[in-house]
């Protein structure tokens, strides 16, 4: 069966990590016919924008995309393009595996566990109120009128909302996945004991949620304590599901725990359209020196697969990738002992090792 993906190669390092993608995943067999799609601040100057309406009428025709980094333009236009992807797209699960593969320098040779974050409310959604502006005075007021809590006038604001029928896509997105993925635990991650009217009110759906699924265990952990224990025991944990800030936060604090950016993948996905991207950033300033480690785009790539059905090939690169790491020979600088061996190879390179573990 052939399929049609829609590619974002991005910006800075992404041409550069989504070629080598593109020609790893080539490689499994799988057919794919490729719709590049170019977004991110290189083409503001043509389209007056960062993200085309070309690129979403795209991911909305094709259902799958696979994006490289995109550079947010500062100071001007969207705070985020990959904020405007989820919210244009109703991308409302961000999924973050967070695997050691051996051969990775990290601290950890034990982790494997996944973050399920929302990406649609809380203080992320954007709901914010400048300091000084007349609409910012007249809330400070009627704040102090319905709740008699005074806040400073000089103050900024940002509004937390979180909903019933939010959490409870997202919970039920995070036991859907366990279930399917042969994980044993689900854990929420919160502050409901501070915020109870928001962070309480995702602890209550949550609890609710995870009744319907008896056979995954079940608990939730405050977030602050949760970062202790990740760092100390993180083999305890499976699949963490939490509002948007904590999981922005935490799945970089995972992705440390498995050596860093460079070998997170990562997903956002809704009821129709998934979008599969690494975690890490565009690296302006490696572009095109064929430097930069491919391989959490390499991952993201393998996580599009099993969503489009393709386990077995999926599996394969999967083990090709990480036959590669481990043994170390033909991998970029930051997989080496140390980032100045004279040994490592640049980005094209260990595509056609890993490429030659897949024939």
């Amino acid at each position: 069966m052939a399929y049609t993906v829609t590619l974002i190669p991005g910006d800075g390092v992404g041409p550069e990590i989504s070629e080598a993608t593109r020609r790893v995943v080539d490689a499994t067999g799988v057919q794919i016919n490729w719709e590049i799609q170019n977004a991110g601040a290189d083409v503001v100057a043509e389209y007056g924008t960062p993200l085309p309406e070309s690129v979403l009428e795209s991911i909305r025709r094709n259902k799958v995309a696979l994006k490289g980094p995109l550079t947010t333009p500062v100071g001007r236009g969207f705070r985020s393009v990959n904020v405007a992807l989820r919210q244009e797209l109703d991308l409302y699960a961000c999924l973050r595996p967070c695997k050691y593969y051996r051969g990775v320098r990290s601290q950890y040779d034990n982790v494997d566990l996944v973050v399920v974050r929302e990406n649609t409310e809380d203080l992320y959604a954007g709901i914010e109120f400048q300091e000084g502006q007349p609409e910012t005075r007249d809330l400070i007021a009627e704040i102090a009128r319905l709740g008699g809590k005074e806040i400073a006038p000089d103050s900024g604001i940002s509004i937390k909302a979180i909903s019933i029928a939010a959490t409870r896509r997202i919970v039920r997105f995070a036991f859907e996945y366990a279930r399917a993925n042969g994980r044993k635990k689900v854990t929420a991650v919160h502050k409901a004991n501070i915020m109870k009217f928001t962070d309480g009110l995702f602890l209550a759906v949550a609890s609710e949620v995870a009744a319907e699924y008896p056979d995954i265990a079940f608990e939730d952990r405050i977030v602050d304590n949760m970062c202790m224990q990740l760092v100390q025991k993180p083999e305890l944990y499976d699949v963490l599901v939490m509002p948007n800030l904590y999981g922005d936060i935490l799945s970089d604090l995972c992705a440390g725990l498995i050596g860093g950016l460079g070998v997170a993948p990562g997903a956002n996905l809704g009821d129709e359209i998934a979008v599969f991207e690494a975690t890490h950033g565009s690296a302006p300033k490696y572009a095109g020196q064929n430097k930069v480690n491919p391989t959490a785009l390499m991952l993201s790539a393998v996580m599009m697969l099993r969503h489009l059905g393709e386990r077995a090939a999926a599996d394969r690169m999967e083990r090709a990738i990480a036959e590669v790491i481990a043994e170390g020979k033909d991998v970029t600088y930051d997989l080496k002992p140390t980032p100045d061996d004279p040994t490592a190879v640049g980005t094209s390179q260990m595509a056609d090792a890993i490429i030659a573990r897949l024939r």
